[in-house]
């Protein structure tokens, strides 16, 4: 059984043959449109969503199957108190597969530890949202024609934007690829990021100025900065303007540059740039379906496929100092730690057993 909780769980030719999956499905929809028939989708949306939820469903309609779910976590048992493990092992019981989303980072962990059919993160937190980088990456291929040797910008939230660390870590594996990443210094990508991009030698580099750096990208990703994520509401109303797109700063950007957004905007795009051939936004949710069409055959194509053994897990005794991690409030969720690090020394891979990161949210434990 196959689950797809990091796009790091998908090889380079996994990604490459479901973009292929999606481009055939694109051009012959009618060919898919019974695949999953008797086949049912759970969408459990414990976090507003509009794109991703919908996108699910519209998906699972098309090719042939059904949906149920909740929308919310208010309108589940989890306003009782029932656990994230004991909603997934009871849905488990009436669906094929699982698309789940929850505020908490390393849910989705939690939940394939009861379920007996594939998950699907779509949204952990502030961790990882794979599912939107299989509709970036479908973007890119589509308006690029390439996934490698491209200068990304990377503008906004970059701290707590999931949508930046999956994609970041997916274009890392494909040669060539330079990441520009733009954000305030209290919202720059989070230490691990940056530790595996050096690690990797992928080139990189951090700035403020979205003038200046505009020039020469490729594609630029701009994010919201997240009201939901701040713990205090200055600190939000500080920040929130940060960076705004717009028709001046478009002037500035190579003719042949495109704009993404993993939606929704608040005001970091001007409405006036959707007038621009450039912006690529709203062609995001059209192949954000068709790369989750592409996603759930393969899943569910892959039922009886044995999956590689992870990386180990211990216990130490300890709690996950994360407190959005779902490891600090899951009652009977025992905390779990890679008790290992891998870097580079001087082009050799070696271990250091001196580091330990929770197997849920993978931060660094101090």
């Amino acid at each position: 059984m196959r689950h797809l909780l990091s796009v790091t769980d998908l090889s380079v030719e996994e990604l490459d043959e479901l973009l292929k999956a999606a481009a055939d499905i694109e051009e012959h929809p009618d060919l898919y449109a019974h695949r999953m028939e008797g086949k049912k989708l759970a969408t459990l949306f414990f976090e507003p969503s509009t794109r991703t939820r919908l996108s699910f469903e519209a998906a699972m309609y098309e090719l042939g199957g059904q949906v149920l779910g909740f929308a919310g976590a208010n309108s589940s048992s989890a306003a009782k108190g029932e656990s994230v493990k004991d909603t997934v092992r009871t849905v488990s019981c009436y669906a094929d597969i699982i698309a789940m989303r929850h505020p908490l980072e390393g849910a989705p962990w939690a939940a394939v530890q009861s379920s007996t059919v594939p998950v699907i993160n779509a949204g952990d937190g502030g961790h990882h949202h794979p599912t939107q980088t299989l509709a970036d990456l479908m973007t890119l291929r589509k308006e690029k024609g390439r996934l490698d040797h491209l200068k990304i910008g990377l503008c906004g939230d970059l701290k707590f934007g999931r949508t930046v660390h999956s994609l970041i870590e997916a274009l890392a594996r494909y040669p060539g690829n330079e990441f520009i990443l733009i954000s305030p210094w209290e919202l720059r990508v989070p230490a691990g990021i940056i530790n595996e991009l050096k690690e990797k030698n992928v080139a990189f580099r951090e700035a403020e100025s979205l003038e200046e750096e505009i020039t020469s990208l490729d594609a630029l990703y701009m994010t919201r900065i997240q009201q939901e994520r701040f713990f205090s509401v200055e600190e939000y109303l500080r920040l929130k303007d940060s960076y705004i797109l717009d028709e001046e700063k478009m002037r500035l950007a190579p003719k042949d540059m495109i704009v993404m957004h993993p939606l929704p905007r608040v005001n970091e795009i001007d409405v006036k740039v959707d007038r621009d051939e450039r912006a690529c936004y709203f062609k995001q949710v059209m192949y954000g379906k068709i790369m989750r069409k592409a996603l759930i055959l393969k899943l569910l194509s892959e039922l009886d496929r044995e999956e590689a053994p992870g990386p180990v897990k211990i216990t130490t005794g300890k709690h996950c100092k994360n407190p959005r991690c779902i490891s600090t409030t899951e009652q009977g969720l025992e905390p779990l730690f890679y008790p290992v690090h891998q870097v580079t020394v001087q082009g050799v891979p070696t271990r250091i057993p001196t580091k330990y990161f929770c197997a849920y949210c993978e931060m660094e434990q101090v």
